[in-house]
């Protein structure tokens, strides 16, 4: 039986680009910061949050798509007949629009949730301050994607080391919106239970749903 090599170029060329936004967004947006001077910068020194917060999401999108591709089992059938100009969307192409969308639509209840607290002063700081736990995580993601392709791995056991490192990730993620001094939630407890429930746990367990099963 011959073995016929991956390419997977793709995922290099992907990297690069994220790699050089990275770069513009610290030279450019960032005033040639530093990693570490981007991460602990407070919020009345920084500048092009907005911008720079725009840039992270779109990064870490295409990353965490790149990644989790490599494990997305099939691409729904009735995604797959769905073509243009005799194109269908393969399985990394699947998951990024998923995940894309799936983030775009978190945002967006994310705003609305923290205006119809009366929390939306915080709302920059929010996004300030989430943008340095997702910059973090993206960095992660794209050792992984490097791992996942220019690395023999055992696939089912990488699966399962993944989804513990996750899910360990998420629950500091949790810690560290709900603790972090710069009181980015809403001060009632019970809007901070609210938040992690509709707009953290449920959105992931939907996200599994409709790339797993």
């Amino acid at each position: 039986m011959i073995r016929i090599a991956q390419q997977n170029d793709w995922v290099v060329f992907i990297l690069i680009g994220c790699i050089f936004l990275y770069i513009f967004m610290l030279i450019s947006l960032r005033r040639d910061s530093t990693v570490l001077e981007f991460l602990t910068q407070k919020f009345a020194d920084s500048t092009n949050n907005y911008l720079s917060w725009i840039i992270i999401s779109i990064v870490f999108s295409i990353v965490f798509a790149v990644f989790l591709s490599f494990y997305v089992p099939t691409v729904p059938q009735k995604v797959s007949e769905i073509k243009l100009s005799g194109y269908e969307l393969n399985n990394f192409g699947f998951t990024f629009l998923t995940v894309g969308s799936f983030y775009f639509v978190k945002n967006i209840l994310t705003y609305i949730f923290f205006a119809g607290t009366g929390s939306i002063k915080k709302w920059q700081l929010f996004y300030f301050t989430a943008s340095k736990f997702y910059f973090c995580f993206s960095l992660v993601v794209m050792i992984l994607c490097v791992v996942n392709s220019f690395y023999t791995v055992d696939q089912l056991q990488m699966s399962s080391y993944c989804f513990i490192g996750f899910s360990l990730i998420f629950l500091f993620k949790l810690l560290y919106y709900l603790f972090h001094n710069n009181g980015i939630l809403p001060e009632a407890w019970y809007y901070k239970f609210l938040y992690i429930c509709t707009l953290q746990i449920i959105p992931v367990l939907v996200l599994w749903k409709v790339l797993f099963f």
